[in-house]
C-alpha cells in the first residue's frame, strides 16, 4: 500500500518537476503564455510579465518596455509600474477565434535597452456565454402523403460558437407521433440531425404537422435552442430533384474581380408541371460565406458580391438544396478554395533602432529589430530580408518574424562615421515585391587609435663636445581620432645612461616632440644613445605609442692612440716586479719575415680617426727590423748577422688618420740568442732579484753626480793642457809653418825637447747601422813617427820637407822650436779611452745588465746635461743598443785603449790587420 502511494507521488513530482522545466524552457526562449477566461472585462489581470521574464519593475519602467503595435485591434497593454499584462479591451472568443477549436492571441513584448523580443501566447478559454442556435427559427417541409415510412430528411444543424463542452451536445424533437429524431455523425465528427418519417401520413387525417427541434450544449448551467418545423403533407410527388453531381469544389484566385459567377449549379426534376419547378437555397453556409457568396434561387448560379481575400479566408464550404414543387428536395456540397495571389508586399517593420552607436561595440551588438510579415501564403508569403551596399552590419533571424540588425564587424569612425542602412524585404512572388526601411546610424569616437609615428624608427648624429640644450631632432605623431582622443602630448620613457637617468642627458618638449641634448656628449664614454619616445593621447583611458630613437655620437679626433703591448715604462716597472722581462727574443738564425714581437695599440676615437698605422723611428741596427704598416708586427727585414749586437731597442710610432693626427711612441727591446746559455749570460742580471725602485733611483743618483764631478774634472785637466799648450807656443819662434798640418796628439815633449813618438792613431765613426759601421784612417792623424825608412814609392821627408822643398833651403835650417810648433786645430770631439773604462767599472759595479736598461730609458727621456753624458757612456757600453756618430781615438801601446777596443770586438779585428 505504502509503495503505491510513493510511486503516485514520485510521478506527481516528476510531472510538476517537467511542467517547471517546460515553463522555464519557454521562459529562456523568449515566449510567455497564459490562459484567461473570455468575457472579461477591461484592465483584468492576465499574467505577470516582469516576473516571469526576471526583470525588475524598475528595469521594465527605465529600459522602456512596450508591447509592439502592428497597427492592429490591441488586446492587451503592459502596466509599466508593476509589470503585469492586462486586457485591454472585453474579449470574445466567439468573435476573436470563430470556427477555431484553440483560440490564442498573440502580442510581443520589447525592452528597448537590451533590444530583446518577447513572444507572449494568451489562450481565451471558452466560457458557456452562448445557446444553440438555428439558422431558420421556423422551417417547413412539405412531404407527399405516400412517402414510406422510415424515409429521412436533413434538418438544419445547430450552431453553438463555444466549444468543448459549452458547444452543441445533443437535440430532442417533440410534437408528432408520425416523426421521430435521427442523429448522425459527420466525417468531421459534427451532429447532423435527422427527421425520420415513423409512420405513414395521411393528408385526409392530418394536412400539416407541428414540430419542435430543440439542441442542448453541454454547459453548466444548460443553453438550448429551438426550431419550428411545420410539414405538409401533399399529394403523391413520386419524384423528387437530383443535383448533376453530389459535390461541387471549384478553385478561384483570390482577384477575381466582383460579379463574377464561381458556380452554376445544375438539378432536374423528372415530373411534369409544378412539380417539376426547382429552386435552389443554401441549406447550410457560415455567416463569413453568406457575406462573399450570393446564390441565386432559380438559376443555380453562385456569384461573388465581396472580393475574397486570401488572408481572411482561403476556402468556403456549404450545402445547397433544391427543392421541386412537390416538396421533394436534393442535396449537393460546394467546396470553393481560393487560391492566393501575390497582392500583398511584405511589411517592414522597425521595433527599436538605435540613433548612434559606440565604434568599440564588439562584433553582434543588436543596432535595430525589424519585424517582417507577408499576408500571402507560400512562395507570395517568403520574405527574404537583405542589406544594402557593403556596410558592417548583417541580419540575424531573432524570434518569430523578427530580425535583428547586428554588427558584423568592429566599426571604425576614422573610416565610416555616419551609415544609412537600407533593409530591404522581398516575398518570392513572380513578380516580387518587396519593402524597405532605413536606419541612420551616427557612429561615437572611441580612443582606439594610438598615436602613429611619421617614422618607424628615428636616427641623428650629434658630434661630441655639443653644447649643451642643442636640438638632436624632431619627432612626430598624429592620431586618427577626434577631439581630445587626438590630442598628442611626447615625454621620454625611463631609461638610464651610464648609471644616470637618461633625463639628464635629453629632454623631449611635450608639445611639439622636440629632443634636446641637455649635456655635451663625449664619445669615448657615450657612443650610442638609445631612447624611447612615447607619444600619449588624450583619451580616457589614454593610448600610446614608442618609437625607438638612436642618438649616435660623432666622433671626433681627441684622443691619441694608447699603446697596450709593450707597457708603458711605468707598466714595464709594474711588470717586472711580476716576472715580465720586457725583452723580445729573436734566434739568430731566424729568416728575413720572421715574426719578432707586435706592438698592439688602440684608439679610443672611432672610424677614421682610431686607424692606427706603425713605422719604426728609431732601431739600434736600422735595416735589421721592420714594422707592418697596419698590423704593428716586427719582423725580421734580414737574417741577423754575427756583428750584429745581441741587444737591440727599437722606437715604434704609433699615428691615428684624424685631423690633426695624434701619435704615441713604444719602445721595444729585442734579444737575438740562439742558444740558452747566450740567453742566459744576456739576460743573467734578470735572474736576480729586483731591487726596490728606490734604491735604483738612489744608485742612478749616485751615478749621475760621479759622472758629473768626472766630467767637471775632465773640463779643468783640459783646461789646463790647453793653457799650457797656449804658454809654450808663446815661448817658441813664429812657426815656420813646416810641420803645419801635423796633429799635436802625434807629439809628445820631455825637457823641453820634442821628439816624435812611434804612435799609431785612428778614427772609428759609428752609425745608426752596424752594416755602415767603418773605420777611416786619416792622413792628418794616422803615420808612423819618425820611420825606420821611406815607402819604396816616395821618398819620405822627415819633418816639414815640402815646405823647405818650396822655399829651397835645406831642412835643418829650421829652427827646432819653429818646427816642432803644435799648429791649431778644432777642438777634439772624442772621448778618451779611461773615461768609457771608468763609467764601465763604476756602472757594471752599481747594477745589473737590465738595470742599465731602464737607465737607459730614462737618460733617452731626459734631457740634463748629465743624462746625456751618461747615455753616451751607456750606448758605448751597450755595443748595439744605439751607435750614435762619435769618435773614439785609440793607442796600442796603451792597456786602456785596448780594454776600450773590447767594447767593439769587430772593429778590433779591422784594427789589428790594418796595424799589422
Amino acid at each position: 500500500m505504502c509503495t503505491g502511494t510513493e510511486g503516485r507521488w514520485g510521478r506527481r513530482k516528476r510531472a510538476l518537476l517537467c511542467c517547471v522545466l517546460v515553463a522555464t524552457w519557454e521562459a529562456v526562449w523568449g515566449q510567455l503564455r497564459y490562459s484567461v477566461p473570455e468575457e472579461l472585462p477591461k484592465g483584468s489581470f492576465v499574467g505577470d510579465v516582469a516576473k516571469d521574464l526576471a526583470l525588475q519593475p524598475a528595469t521594465i519602467r527605465d529600459r522602456g518596455a512596450r508591447i509592439l503595435d502592428r497597427g492592429r485591434t490591441r488586446y492587451f497593454a503592459l502596466h509599466a509600474n508593476s509589470g503585469h499584462l492586462v486586457t485591454a479591451e472585453r474579449l470574445d472568443r466567439e468573435q476573436l477565434c470563430e470556427g477555431v477549436q484553440r483560440c490564442v492571441l498573440r502580442c510581443e513584448v520589447i525592452v528597448e535597452g537590451e533590444m530583446k523580443v518577447y513572444e507572449i501566447e494568451v489562450e481565451i478559454t471558452d466560457i458557456n456565454d452562448n445557446a444553440p442556435t438555428f439558422g431558420e427559427a421556423e422551417k417547413e417541409m412539405r412531404m407527399s402523403e405516400i412517402t414510406a415510412p422510415g424515409s429521412r430528411f436533413s434538418l438544419s444543424k445547430a450552431h453553438d460558437p463555444d466549444v468543448g463542452v459549452n458547444s452543441l451536445q445533443s437535440y430532442e424533437l417533440s410534437g408528432d407521433e408520425h416523426f421521430s429524431l435521427s442523429v448522425q455523425a459527420g466525417a468531421d465528427g459534427e451532429k447532423r440531425p435527422e427527421l425520420v418519417l415513423a409512420k405513414a401520413l395521411d393528408r385526409e387525417e392530418a394536412a400539416f404537422h407541428e414540430l419542435v427541434l430543440r439542441a442542448s450544449d453541454g454547459g453548466e448551467p444548460a443553453r438550448t435552442g429551438t426550431a419550428r418545423i411545420r410539414v405538409s403533407v401533399l399529394d403523391a410527388n413520386d419524384n423528387a430533384p437530383v443535383f448533376s453531381q453530389a459535390v461541387y469544389a471549384v478553385r478561384v484566385p483570390e482577384d477575381v474581380p466582383v460579379g463574377s459567377t464561381l458556380l452554376t449549379l445544375t438539378a432536374t426534376d423528372a415530373d411534369e408541371g409544378i412539380n417539376a419547378n426547382v429552386k435552389y437555397s443554401f441549406k447550410e453556409i457560415s455567416t463569413k460565406a453568406s457575406k462573399v457568396l450570393d446564390l441565386d434561387p432559380e438559376t443555380g448560379l453562385i456569384r461573388l458580391v465581396r472580393s475574397l481575400d486570401f488572408e481572411e479566408g482561403d476556402s468556403y464550404e456549404m450545402e445547397v438544396q433544391v427543392q421541386d414543387g412537390g416538396g421533394l428536395f436534393d442535396t449537393a456540397t460546394i467546396s470553393i478554395s481560393v487560391t492566393d495571389v501575390n497582392d500583398n508586399a511584405p511589411e517592414l517593420t522597425v521595433s527599436s533602432a538605435l540613433n548612434e552607436i559606440s565604434e568599440d561595440a564588439p562584433p553582434g551588438t543588436v543596432v535595430a529589430l525589424l519585424h517582417v510579415q507577408d499576408r500571402d501564403s507560400g512562395a507570395n508569403g517568403e520574405v527574404r530580408c537583405s542589406l544594402v551596399g557593403d556596410v558592417p552590419f548583417r541580419l540575424r533571424s531573432s524570434v518569430g518574424s523578427y530580425y535583428s540588425v547586428v554588427t558584423s564587424r568592429e566599426l571604425d569612425r576614422e573610416e565610416v562615421s555616419e551609415y544609412n542602412v537600407t533593409v530591404w524585404a522581398s516575398d518570392g512572388g513572380s513578380p516580387s515585391l518587396r519593402s524597405s526601411a532605413v536606419l541612420a546610424l551616427r557612429v561615437l569616437d572611441v580612443n582606439d587609435n594610438a598615436p602613429v609615428f611619421a617614422e618607424a624608427r628615428y636616427s641623428a648624429r650629434l658630434p661630441e663636445n655639443n653644447a649643451e640644450g642643442a636640438l638632436v631632432l624632431t619627432v612626430r605623431a598624429w592620431d586618427a581620432d577626434w577631439g581630445q582622443n587626438a590630442r598628442v602630448r611626447y615625454r621620454l620613457a625611463e631609461g638610464r645612461v651610464r648609471g644616470a637617468p637618461l633625463s639628464s642627458y635629453v629632454s623631449v618638449q611635450a608639445e611639439t616632440g622636440a629632443l634636446y641634448a641637455l649635456r655635451s656628449f663625449d664619445y669615448e664614454e657615450v657612443r650610442e644613445v638609445g631612447l624611447w619616445v612615447r607619444a600619449e593621447d588624450g583619451g580616457a583611458p589614454a593610448l600610446s605609442s614608442n618609437v625607438s630613437v638612436r642618438l649616435l655620437i660623432v666622433d671626433e679626433n681627441d684622443n691619441a692612440p694608447q699603446v697596450l703591448y709593450p707597457p708603458s715604462s711605468s707598466s714595464s716597472a709594474a711588470a717586472a716586479g711580476a716576472g715580465w722581462t720586457g725583452v723580445e727574443l729573436a734566434p739568430r738564425s731566424a729568416e728575413p719575415g720572421a715574426l719578432v714581437a707586435k706592438v698592439v695599440a688602440v684608439d679610443a676615437d672611432a672610424g677614421q680617426n682610431a686607424w692606427l698605422s706603425y713605422e719604426l723611428a728609431k732601431a739600434t741596427e736600422p735595416g735589421l727590423f721592420r714594422v707592418g704598416l697596419h698590423s704593428g708586427e716586427v719582423r725580421t727585414a734580414r737574417s741577423p748577422l754575427a756583428r750584429d749586437a745581441p741587444r737591440h731597442s727599437l722606437v715604434v710610432v704609433v699615428k691615428d688618420q684624424g685631423r690633426p693626427a695624434l701619435s704615441a711612441t713604444a719602445t721595444l727591446t729585442v734579444v737575438l740568442a740562439e742558444s740558452v746559455a747566450e740567453l742566459l749570460s744576456e739576460l743573467g742580471s734578470a735572474a736576480a732579484p729586483a731591487e726596490p725602485g728606490g734604491s735604483l733611483t738612489r744608485w742612478l743618483v749616485l751615478a749621475v753626480a760621479a759622472v758629473s764631478c768626472l766630467f767637471v774634472a775632465f773640463l779643468l785637466l783640459l783646461l789646463a793642457l790647453r793653457l799650457r799648450r797656449w804658454r809654450r807656443s808663446q815661448l817658441l819662434p813664429p812657426a815656420s809653418g813646416a810641420l803645419r798640418g801635423v796633429p799635436a796628439s802625434h807629439f809628445v815633449g820631455i825637457d823641453g825637447v820634442r821628439a816624435f813618438l812611434h804612435s799609431y792613431s785612428h778614427e772609428v765613426s759609428l752609425t745608426a747601422d752596424s752594416r755602415k759601421s767603418q773605420r777611416r784612417r786619416a792622413a792628418d792623424s794616422s803615420c808612423n813617427t819618425l820611420p825606420a825608412r821611406p815607402p819604396p814609392d816616395k821618398a819620405a821627408p822627415l819633418l816639414g820637407e815640402d815646405a823647405a822643398g818650396a822655399r829651397g833651403a835645406p831642412p835643418d835650417a829650421l829652427p827646432v822650436s819653429q818646427s816642432l810648433r803644435t799648429p791649431r786645430r778644432p777642438p777634439s770631439r772624442c772621448l778618451p779611452p779611461f773615461l768609457l773604462i771608468a763609467f764601465h767599472s763604476l756602472l757594471s759595479f752599481l747594477a745589473g745588465e737590465e738595470d742599465i736598461v731602464q737607465l737607459q730609458h730614462k737618460v733617452e727621456t731626459n734631457n740634463d746635461l748629465a743624462f746625456k753624458l751618461t747615455r753616451i757612456i751607456l750606448l758605448a757600453m751597450r755595443k748595439k743598443e744605439d751607435r750614435g756618430t762619435f769618435c773614439l781615438q785609440f793607442d796600442h801601446n796603451r792597456p786602456e785603449d785596448q780594454y776600450a777596443l773590447d767594447l767593439f770586438p769587430e772593429e778590433e779585428k779591422v784594427l789589428r790587420k790594418q796595424t799589422n
